[in-house]
Formats: C-alpha cells, sequence, structure tokens
C-alpha cells in the first residue's frame, strides 16, 4: 500500500505541484511592478531546479561525506589512529581497494585511448567511402545497447570449459577450430580478465565518439584540404597536420567524457566477473562494501570517486564554454 501511494505521488502529485507553482507564481508576478518582475523571474524559474538539485544531489552528496567520516550509517564517528579519516585510511592501504584502483587506472588509460582514437579513425575513414552511413551505423549498433545487455552478449563468447570438452563460447569454439588450447577469458588474472573487460567497454563507446567526432569532421572547410592537396601534402599528412588539430577540441570533449564514463564503470565489470579474479574497479568495490553493511567505507569510497570525476567535469564546462565565446 506504501508503495503505491509514493507512486501516485510521485506521477500525480508532484506535477500538480509544479503546475501549481507555475499558475500562482506567475499571477503573483503579474501583480509585482515591472523592475520587479524583471530581477525576480530569473529566481522565480530557477527555485525548482535549485530546489530538486539540492534535494537529490546537494545533500545525497553532504550525507555521503558524513557517513564516510564514520564506522557506518549511525552516529558513532570513526576511530583508531587515522580517527574520521580511517575509512579513507583503509581506501588507501587495504589491498583489495588498491587493486581496484589499479583496475580502474587501467580503464582510464587504456579504454579512453582506444574508445577515442578508434572513434577518430573510423570517423576518418568511413568519410572517405561511399557506404558511409551504412558503415555508421554497424559501427554505432552497439551504443543503444545498454551495458548490462552487451556484458551478457560477451560473457557467452568469453564462456570457458575445461580443455577437452565442448566450448560454448565463441572465442574459445574458434580456438579449438585452430587446434589450441581454450583460455579461460575471465578468469586468467590479472592481465586477461581486466583486457577482456575492457574490451567490451571500447566495443559500446567506440560509436559513440565516431558520431561526435564524425560530426565535427563535416564542418571542417573542403577548401582547407584542398588547400593542403594543392600545397603537396598527402593524405596521411593532412589528417596528420590539418584534420586532427581541428579536431582537437571535440577530440578533447570526447575524451574527457570517456574518462568520466571509465571512472563509474561499474556494469560490465559487475555483470561478467562481480570484482572476483581481481577485476574490482571502484564502483563495485564500493558495492560490495555496502553489501557487507561497510556503509562508513562505501562513502569513503564514493567520496574519492567523485573528487576524481570533478576535475574532468571542469575540463568539460571550461571546453564548453571556450566554443561557446568562439561561436
Amino acid at each position: 500500500m506504501d508503495q503505491i501511494i509514493t507512486a501516485v505521488v510521485a506521477v500525480v502529485g508532484v506535477p500538480l505541484v509544479l503546475l501549481g507553482y507555475i499558475i500562482g507564481g506567475e499571477r503573483v508576478m503579474e501583480r509585482l511592478p515591472d523592475r520587479l518582475q524583471g530581477w525576480a523571474r530569473p529566481y522565480f524559474w530557477a527555485l525548482p531546479a535549485v530546489g530538486f538539485a539540492t534535494i537529490f544531489m546537494v545533500y545525497p552528496m553532504a550525507r555521503t561525506v558524513v557517513i564516510s567520516l564514520r564506522n557506518s550509517a549511525d552516529t558513532e564517528w570513526a576511530s583508531g589512529p587515522w580517527g574520521v579519516f580511517a575509512n579513507y585510511h583503509y581506501f588507501f592501504t587495504f589491498p583489495d581497494t588498491l587493486t581496484a584502483l589499479r583496475n580502474s587506472v587501467a580503464w582510464l588509460v587504456f579504454y579512453t585511448f582506444f574508445a577515442v582514437f578508434l572513434g577518430l579513425v573510423i570517423a576518418i575513414l568511413v568519410d572517405r567511402v561511399r557506404y558511409e552511413s551504412l558503415a555508421k551505423i554497424a559501427i554505432f549498433l552497439p551504443v543503444p545497447i545498454s551495458a548490462v545487455a552487451a556484458s551478457i552478449i560477451w560473457k557467452f563468447m568469453f564462456d570457458y570449459q575445461t580443455p577437452g570438452t565442448p566450448q560454448t563460447g565463441t572465442l574459445n569454439a574458434v580456438l579449438g577450430i585452430f587446434g589450441r588450447d581454450p583460455t579461460p577469458w575471465l578468469i586468467d588474472e590479472p592481465f586477461v580478465n581486466n583486457a577482456a573487460l575492457i574490451f567490451v567497454g571500447i566495443w559500446t563507446a567506440v560509436g559513440f565518439c565516431m558520431v561526435i567526432i564524425s560530426a565535427s569532421l563535416k564542418a571542417i572547410s573542403s577548401e582547407v584540404l584542398e588547400a593542403a592537396r594543392i600545397d603537396g601534402a598527402n593524405e596521411f599528412q593532412i589528417v596528420r597536420l590539418v584534420v586532427t588539430p581541428l579536431l582537437w577540441p571535440t577530440i578533447t570533449v570526447v575524451g574527457t567524457t570517456m574518462l568520466i564514463n571509465a571512472l563509474k564503470t561499474f556494469d560490465i565489470v559487475y555483470v561478467m566477473t562481480n570484482g572476483a579474479y581481481n577485476t574490482d574497479v571502484i564502483a563495485t568495490r564500493m558495492f560490495s562494501q555496502m553489501q557487507s553493511a561497510h556503509y562508513g567505507r562505501a562513502a569513503a569510497v564514493g567520496v574519492v570517486l567523485f573528487v576524481a570525476i570533478v576535475p574532468l567535469l571542469i575540463v568539460n564546462i571550461r571546453r564548453f564554454q571556450q566554443q561557446e565565446e568562439q561561436r
């Protein structure tokens, strides 16, 4: 019954309150002097957004910081040599969290580099073929697939059975055709299984990078490229010295987006290995701590993840501001 009431309030009550706020607020605004209307109207329209951001973003973040300084979600503050920072000391010293940090760094480097690099290469290559639209659709197909669905697909692809038994995994079945022993892709640690997981992430992200970079590529004037060809530059030189520098602002934005995605990686690791065989990343480590009722440690991991993402968000915001100023 409580769930039904909550659903009714969310579906019916909240829209009605917003509608009443808009209608009632506008009537109040109409009665104000013109000069006061010009000053108050922006704050009037911004107030709901600020309120929602405070309730659903600012307060949870502040609450998470407080919990990270405690032993759990209760009122008992963390103790020990490190005092209220004991959970952070645990995060940066415990072997399992260090493994998660190492894997997250690997995701940051390899996932970001290959997703952006392959997206750039494919965007440039398909721009020069007749079947451009068909090629882009084929590369973009994994993007709409959820991370969970992509993980299930590749979990079957990587499936491993002991040597001498029928291999149900596609990759190991192919290896068997060539007389090779099956490879435990998701078990062989620490490099093979993490590389397999990162590959799945790249597979789902390359299409996104390609579409964004391709749109920017279309904006490059053909006259600039023709001038470079007249000056004697070959196609490789044009890409390296003309196209890539002009695409650099877009590459930066796409790259920072991929960095943020890498830091937030959870679904692929959780579905395919659940963090086993040394495949944990920061997000899965936070989830496992929460499952174990170590709320203070889980909150500390969440705060570290948030602090790592904030600089990347600032870079993206500044890049967008610079682009708007150039326009």
